[in-house]
């Protein structure tokens, strides 16, 4: 924790330090940007007409312009998505002066941030969303994507569970892939941010700081998308940080205060229940002569509540933006302390970034440098959730503690004193008496050039050098007396792993109207190469007691790609009206041979703005009108199934038990590994079609989508005859998928007055994937596994099929008696065969909701402001692996001599053994979640001759949720509910201050 300290304390000084720097200045201006409402603008701009002074307002809205020439200027103040608004000022006589802005229809002119380079949301071709910082979840947030979630219509993210800094599954239209990544590619203020999992660190997310995010800007479609090309199937999400100042010094504190507690717990038997269902068979026996009811314990212990906790947190911010010597700049500083859920768990983090941006050469050269670092320290409570599956089904009779040589910690025993192999372990020792600790430090940045021509300013070149690396690095202690290791004496692990990304680009682009055709030609032309390494260090695993157990046969092991690319687009406009595209990119990957190495990706969009007709210029009713249609390819691979070099043979050393011996020394056998000489890209072909609308001078806004996809050559794992290669499974491309969806959103400013306004946002996807083939030759009853469940051996309950949606339940059809109860063990025949066997199983639903939806609302009234975010999802469903693995007569009175506890599904099937198979346990997990409810209050000035401003804050996270499903929680990543991590209800109140 003192590197924490002294960080924190470090870079407190600096800030400070670089706000004292800034030369105090005489003739100047200050004031407020506000909104429609009253609302303070943070980080809107003002500019001095005529020249290049400019300054940005704090997060109250604030500004200050000092230097400025005797007389009579033009200020100009502007804010995405508002229209900008001028003013004249008279220098030295007016010094205060405050701006309203009024919404910009559907702020059209908007500039936005695309694929090397930015357009006017007006001009776009493709499918793109633009999230700011004034439109983001509030409250407790640790990691960037939760800002948008619910948010951005076709764009899906959940948790993935309560553990603090955990990362999220994020999905574009449902994802393009089966077994390769269908995670989207995000680009960080343009150095592509590698997602890959970083050792000791709870996501690879969790080192950046949500509170430097300025902007999120989702490309969903391939016109959009393609001129990143082998990276873009699964959509591209571009992150904007904030920058510098460009006045005085704007210094800014921020801190959120926040009690998580746990929302919802499983429903599992009491200890009453457990004693009454145990005493209801008294004659139910373990061994000759050995009832159940011998072994029930006294206590009334809650399992959950004795391994949870409401948990702190405390996120504090603070930066200083401005101008030193004609330079803009931005310091920040972030430090969070979050506890989590399970007793024991805790996440620290602390950040830095540093943005400067130099203009040299009359602002013909831009410069702009990017600094962040991040350090992290953790402690996992538990290995894999083990501590909670075992907390579902500990016996709720016996007591936390008892006298023994566990550590006391109460454990079921055989008759001689020893530890019954078959028992689950106590599940508060797991967590107490296992060390995880990890630290993480991790480091981005770039530098950018964009120099304009002195000859031809039209033209631009642009150079981006960036850099992504990081460092985890932990250990894992288990003391020899710990049940969860006492036959090897605990164990002493340690882990390291480096990464170190590079990237740099070039290119050129060339932007000219040509008015006597009312043409206008945009042309990009550039070139990348990006080099991605991971290092991966092996030691030697010790026993608590400092035995040597295994011997780390390399000292480290490298993972390596390089990717080489050359891309282009061309954008020409007609009349302001009619707008063609076209991109193409090519790249080179290390990841295949020679004769597959290149890929190949073009794109072509045409967007109609029929809102430039004659025939609506003058229309009042109808502020915008655009279609789009596109069309696009875009590659991918990427994913933890798809190594490096796996085109080629690699050999790998054996077990300890598969060495040869020459005279006294051991050797050990090196075998190659299975390789396809001809593995090549996963391609995915998207068509899209776009309408954006406005109504009644932007009141009412948004767009409908709608699109298919269609992968081809999936990179899959799949089996192969014995001898024909290395291994029975084979990585190749086999294998298509479609995707079918569309996309809906709606703004409305219902309410705009000078004291009350209220604003909403609503979106609507449907999305549907279908596997249409998986095998080198088509064979329509091929299926592959998808998810394994727990409990039985190998079971395997979700699977990939032809003409099915991916990762669908496959399952017997549960036959019911007369009062609704199931049957154990009684399934129909489908086929009609008279028998009940395999053959028998059938598809049966999927976890990939039909419908996702997304609800935001603010009311505004003076000073207040109450917001709430709210998602839902239809057509999801969920195996119930909690009831299917516990729920069982068989499982409460233990043939290992135990008594464990069941979920209270139990009371409804009162099954003997196991139905894994069962439809029964596959539920329906449609909901509705409030994700977000808050209030705001916007105190002012503090004092009455001072700039200094307060915002007070209170959020609920997590509030409600509306479903029917009985389980804790019916948004799985998987789906399939065993040992969830709960996510929290949090309880947040904030303060933001600036001066």
């Amino acid at each position: 924790m003192r590197v924490f300290y002294l960080l924190k304390q470090g870079l407190l000084v600096l800030l400070l330090f670089s706000a004292f720097m800034v030369k105090a200045q005489t003739g100047s201006v200050s004031g407020k940007v506000l909104d429609e409402t009253g609302q303070p603008l943070p980080g809107a701009s003002l500019i001095v007409k005529g020249t290049t002074r400019s300054t940005s307002t704090d997060a109250n809205g604030n500004f200050k312009l000092a230097g400025l020439t005797n007389g009579s200027i033009v200020l100009a103040a502007s804010f995405i998505g508002y229209q900008t608004l001028e003013k004249s000022v008279n220098v030295p006589g007016t010094t205060t002066i405050t701006f309203q802005l009024v919404p910009d229809a559907q702020k059209l002119n908007e500039v936005v941030v695309i694929g090397y380079g930015t357009s006017e949301k007006k001009n776009l071709t493709g499918s793109i969303t633009t999230v700011g910082s004034k439109d983001f979840q509030k409250g407790t947030i640790t990691t960037p994507e939760q800002l948008i979630q619910g948010k951005v219509a076709g764009v899906n993210i959940i948790t993935n569970s309560g553990q603090p800094g955990v990362g999220s599954t994020i999905r574009v239209r449902g994802g393009a892939s089966l077994n390769a990544s269908n995670d989207p590619l995000i680009v960080i203020d343009g150095v592509p941010f590698s997602g890959k999992s970083i050792d000791n660190a709870p996501s690879p997310l969790s080192l950046i700081n949500p509170n430097d995010i300025e902007t999120f800007t989702v490309l969903k479609d391939a016109n959009a998308t393609a001129i990143y090309g082998s990276r873009a199937s699964n959509g591209v999400i571009l992150i904007t940080t904030k920058k510098g100042g460009s006045g005085d010094p704007i210094i800014n504190f921020s801190t959120n205060n926040s009690i998580a507690t746990v929302a919802k717990k499983v429903d599992v038997l009491s200890a009453d229940q457990i004693r009454s269902f145990v005493n209801a068979n008294p004659n139910a026996t373990y061994d000759v002569g050995k009832t159940f009811v011998s072994l029930l314990g006294k206590s009334n212990t809650d399992w959950q509540d004795e391994i949870f906790q409401n948990a702190f947190s405390t996120d504090n911010n603070l930066s200083v933006a401005g101008k030193f010597h004609g330079v803009p700049y931005r310091v920040s500083a972030g430090y969070l302390d979050q506890q989590g859920l399970l007793i024991t768990d805790r996440f620290n983090r602390a950040t830095g970034a540093i943005t400067v941006s130099p203009r040299l050469f009359t602002d013909h050269l831009k410069i702009d440098l990017s600094l962040k670092g991040t350090l992290t320290e953790s402690r996992f409570a538990n290995d894999n959730n083990n501590a909670i599956a075992a907390s579902l089904q500990f016996d709720p009779t016996q007591s936390v503690t008892a006298n023994n040589q566990f550590g006391n910690y109460f454990e079921w025993l055989r008759a001689d004193g020893t530890l019954n192999p078959n028992a689950p372990r106590n599940p508060v020792a797991q967590v107490v008496l296992r060390d995880n600790s990890g630290n993480a430090a991790r480091s981005f940045g770039n530098a950018r050039f964009d120099y304009s021509f002195h000859f031809l300013p039209e033209l631009h070149a642009n150079l981006n050098l960036g850099y992504d690396i990081s460092k985890g690095y932990g250990s894992i202690f288990v003391p020899a007396f710990a049940a969860t290791s006492f036959s090897t004496n605990g164990s002493a692990t340690q882990s390291l792993s480096t990464s170190n990304n590079k990237v740099s680009e070039f290119y050129l682009n060339y932007a000219k109207d040509v008015a006597s055709i009312r043409s206008r030609f945009d042309v990009t032309a550039g070139y990348g190469y990006y080099d991605n390494a991971k290092t991966n260090y092996s030691f030697d695993e010790y026993s608590a007691t400092g035995v040597v157990r295994t011997t780390a046969k390399f000292p480290f092991s490298v993972d390596r790609n390089k990717l080489l690319s050359y891309y282009g687009r061309l954008v020409y406009t007609l009349a302001d009206k009619y707008i063609l595209s076209g991109t193409m990119r090519a790249d080179a990957s290390s990841r295949f041979g020679e004769e597959n190495r290149w890929g190949y990706f073009p794109s072509v969009g045409f967007t109609w703005r029929i809102i430039g007709e004659n025939f609506l210029k003058e229309s009042k009713a109808v502020s915008d009108l655009k279609l789009r249609l596109s069309y696009g390819e875009t590659g991918n691979k990427d994913g933890d199934t798809i190594g490096d070099y796996s085109y080629l043979a690699k050999y790998y050393a054996n077990s300890n038990t598969g060495q040869y011996q020459i005279g006294n020394t051991f050797y050990d056998y090196y075998a190659p590994s299975q390789y396809d000489p001809d593995l090549k890209w996963e391609t995915t072909s998207t068509y899209n079609a776009g309408l954006d609308y406005g109504f009644f001078k932007g009141r009412i806004y948004g767009a409908l989508d709608v699109y298919y996809k269609k992968t081809k050559d999936l990179l899959a794992t799949v089996n192969i005859p014995v001898g024909t290669n290395f291994n029975n499974t084979l990585t190749t491309n086999v294998g298509n998928m479609d995707v079918r969806g569309a996309e809906f959103s709606l703004n409305f400013a219902a309410i705009k007055t000078e004291d009350i306004s209220w604003d909403f946002g609503f979106n609507v996807a449907y999305n549907q994937r279908k596997v249409t083939n998986l095998t080198l030759n088509p064979d329509p009853g091929s299926k592959q596994g998808a998810g394994d469940i727990s409990g039985g051996t190998g079971i395997t309950i979700k699977y990939n099929a032809v003409n099915q949606i991916p990762g669908s339940f496959f399952v017997y059809k549960q036959v019911y008696d007369g009062t609704g109860k199931p049957l154990e063990g009684v399934y129909e025949d489908l086929n009609k065969d008279g028998v009940v066997n395999s053959s028998d199983q059938y598809f049966y639903k999927s976890p990939d909701p039909k419908v996702t939806f997304g609800f935001n609302s603010a009311f505004s009234y003076k000073k207040w402001t109450i917001s709430t975010v709210l998602r839902a999802n239809l057509g999801n469903y969920v195996y119930d692996n909690i009831s299917s693995n516990y729920g069982i007569r068989n499982n409460i009175l233990s043939a290992a001599g135990l008594i464990n506890n069941a979920g209270v599904d139990f009371l409804n099937t009162n099954f003997t053994n196991s139905q894994y198979l069962s439809d029964y346990y596959v539920k329906n997990a449609s909901f509705l979640k409030m994700d977000n409810l808050g209030l705001a209050y916007d105190a002012g000035k503090l004092f009455k001759n001072s700039n200094t401003n307060l915002r007070i804050t209170a959020n609920c996270q997590n509030v409600f949720v509306i479903t029917n499903y009985k389980g804790v929680d019916p948004e799985l990543t998987d789906g399939i509910d065993f040992k969830l991590y709960p996510r929290p209800r949090t309880y947040t109140l904030g303060l933001n201050v600036g001066f």
